[in-house]
């Protein structure tokens, strides 16, 4: 998104206009927006789907058990989450932690649009399902396409399973490492394309 100044508008700006965002109906429910967080130059942005309650109170994404437990993996896989810039498809929290609404994504996407503008990172990773419809919307089911490599817009866009679907059923926790093992392998390869 272009900065009415000229050229690209800063992740402050961008986060600022998240907060101050009433153009869904998430916008009523929220305690706080959570705009993203993380390295403002990475080679890698990670998104989630939508913010739980932890990440409602707290306005930071992935600060809850999905989150420790991301920060476990990525740490494991010799990944330093300092290094990367986390943020989710939806920027507030829906009720109940239901899915995300088509149009509630929608509502979100020129904030997204606008931070991978800005940071524009080599590798896009996507976590759970709704934020790999965002950025591959013809791909299949998400046990068929994790850890697989997807040329978008100039990036490489990896989806992968959410952790908190590995807190839920333990055997995924083993597919996330062996997906973020590969993605570290890649990054340090210099394998992004």
């Amino acid at each position: 998104m272009s900065f009415p100044g000229g050229g690209v508008e800063p992740l402050a700006a961008i986060a600022t206009r998240v907060r101050a965002c009433t153009g869904c109906p998430l916008a009523l429910g929220r305690i706080r927006a959570v705009p993203g967080s993380g390295a403002l130059l990475s080679r890698v942005v990670l998104i989630g789907e939508a913010p739980g309650a932890t990440e409602d109170r707290c306005g930071e994404p992935f600060v809850g058990a999905a989150g420790r437990l991301l920060t476990e993996l990525l740490g494991g896989a010799g990944l330093d989450r300092s290094r990367v810039f986390i943020t989710n498809a939806v920027k507030c929290r829906p009720p109940h932690n239901r899915d995300p609404r088509p149009e509630e994504v929608a509502a979100c996407a020129p904030f997204l649009e606008a931070q991978l503008e800005v940071i524009n990172p080599q590798v896009v990773v996507t976590l759970g399902r709704h934020a790999m419809a965002r950025l591959l919307p013809q791909a299949g089911m998400i046990s068929a396409e994790h850890g697989r490599r997807f040329r978008v817009a100039g990036r490489t866009v990896i989806p992968l399973y959410h952790p908190a679907a590995a807190i839920y059923d333990r055997g995924l926790r083993a597919v996330l490492e062996q997906d973020l093992r590969s993605l570290a392998g890649m990054l340090e390869a210099g394998a992004c394309g």
